[in-house]
């Protein structure tokens, strides 16, 4: 089956979907993006999803090229004509075609929209085979890293040492020694005391959807937690060590630059989230 993508007003098959050779988004990364998780047919933490992409639009002053009831209205066709109960939906969001000039293009040029998707398994049942390793890396970022913006260098950069590391992600570390996020995740930890512990909101970090999903759900659980930053040595020296993102759900990270975190098994809180959020959404089992 062909997969189908939208691209500014039009659904076609994504092998001939293009967008303009001046569109802003190729020439500047002067854009944004959201991944969403379609899982059962429909979109995890969609109001999450919705807010942080209007978000990124304020911040970067690009207009919104449709309502969201237009653009949830989008997202479900773009579904059903997919044909696909799971996988991931993919919508970027540029400031438009124009002539290349740094400055922004004149009032009323219209904003790129494309939106495809493609497979995805679902949350799988169990977290004992859903873990990974990470390394980590000096964060080399812009300063404006709560903007989802396309511009990810830094972040392919990290990912590809990871890979060539034999990890999956990479934890990036300020200029201060102080943990910041994965190149496309959310990093918590449970300290040597045992309270979960996650960087808070600035600048500095992405407002993982996830994320927040997460730490609305630790309610419910009586489980220790801080907004606090923490450091590399914190970090090497956690109980556990996790990461969440729209499709890494909560992924436990068994060694970190190659040595063991705890005892280099799924840890009790990780686990514990794991199954929270697996009913929740709905996953697979």
């Amino acid at each position: 089956m062909s997969r189908i993508a939208y691209v500014n007003g039009h659904y076609q098959p994504l092998a001939s979907a293009a967008v303009h050779i001046e569109d802003r988004g190729f020439q500047f990364s002067d854009g944004v993006y959201e991944v969403v998780f379609i899982q059962n047919g429909r979109p995890v933490d969609q109001a999450l999803h919705l807010s942080r992409l209007a978000r990124s639009l304020r911040e970067l002053r690009i207009a919104k090229p449709m309502s969201d009831a237009a653009l949830l209205a989008v997202m479900a066709e773009i579904t059903r004509r997919n044909r696909l109960q799971s996988g991931l939906l993919y919508i970027q969001i540029t400031r438009g075609s124009a002539p290349r000039n740094h400055v922004f293009p004149p009032a009323g040029t219209p904003p790129s929209i494309v939106i495809t998707m493609r497979r995805g398994a679902p949350m799988p049942a169990s977290i004992a085979a859903w873990v990974c390793d990470a390394i980590t890396v000096p964060d080399q970022r812009w300063a404006r890293r709560d903007i989802k913006s396309v511009s990810l260098l830094p972040n392919v950069l990290a990912r590809q040492a990871a890979k060539e590391a034999g990890a999956l992600e990479a934890i990036m570390i300020d200029a201060g020694g102080m943990v910041t996020e994965g190149a496309s995740t959310s990093v918590f930890i449970v300290d040597a005391g045992g309270t979960l512990r996650t960087r808070p909101l600035s600048q500095d970090i992405l407002p993982g959807c996830t994320r927040a999903a997460l730490i609305a759900d630790l309610a419910q659980t009586g489980v220790p937690f801080a907004e606090t930053a923490f450091s590399l040595a914190e970090l090497r020296a956690a109980r556990e060590v996790f990461i969440t993102a729209a499709t890494t759900f909560v992924k436990p990270v068994l060694h970190l630059d190659g040595a063991p975190v705890g005892d280099g098994r799924p840890g009790p809180v990780a686990t514990r989230l794991f199954h929270q959020m697996h009913a929740r959404i709905g996953g697979n089992g």
